[in-house]
């Protein structure tokens, strides 16, 4: 099976990233794409979070609610975004066209991977050490990492989003990231000309 984009991890980050990139369906530089998400969320912090200070989001919002919301909300607007569960990267490795992706179930393959899964340091994906560094905003004692990037690209075609990316782990930091990301992607696509996708009443 193989993909334009894959999305590993259905936290903040991997979801409005699906999200931006599902909103663009229409378009004819994304229209073909096969895009897809690894909806691995146990190690998300949403897990056990509560909102009062986000804008938009009722207060007393709990994150866990949202987890599964969002994928109930990608499922019903952008179905052709192929939600894959229950399976756990394993590893990424790189060839000249694509990387390959090894699940605890299957193995796929993808031109582009955008890498939105937790930061802490108990990251169990092969292939990704020679990018881990320490949290640059993060205190210390938490022993939380990041793949070394710039703007969120890692390396050609390898994204990072969220607190991975090295962003404070705040729900609407981690959301715009997977967003930016998901228009970097947009304007790769679109041979470079900026891009970005807004609904209008």
């Amino acid at each position: 099976m193989c993909f334009d984009t894959l999305i590993i991890g259905g936290g903040a980050a991997g979801l409005s990233c699906a999200l931006v990139l599902g909103s663009a369906k229409n378009k004819p530089f994304a229209q073909d794409k096969r895009i897809g998400i690894i909806t691995h969320q146990k190690t998300s912090h949403l897990q056990n979070a509560l909102f009062n200070n986000v804008l938009g989001l009722q207060p007393g919002t709990l994150g866990e609610d949202i987890l599964q919301d969002g994928k109930i909300q990608l499922e019903n607007l952008y179905p052709h975004i192929e939600q894959i569960e229950n399976e756990k990267v394993s590893s990424i490795e790189k060839s000249e066209d694509y990387f390959t992706i090894t699940t605890n179930a299957h193995i796929y393959k993808s031109k582009i991977v955008i890498i939105a899964v937790g930061y802490t340091s108990f990251i169990t994906i092969k292939g990704l050490e020679n990018y881990i560094e320490p949290h640059p905003r993060s205190a210390i004692e938490k022993d939380r990492i990041w793949l070394k990037n710039t703007d969120h690209l890692v390396e050609k075609n390898l994204y990072v989003a969220g607190s991975l990316a090295g962003w404070r782990s705040q729900f609407a930091i981690a959301c715009g990231s997977g967003s930016h990301v998901a228009t970097d992607i947009l304007t790769l696509w679109n041979n470079g000309k900026q891009t970005k996708i807004h609904d209008k009443v």
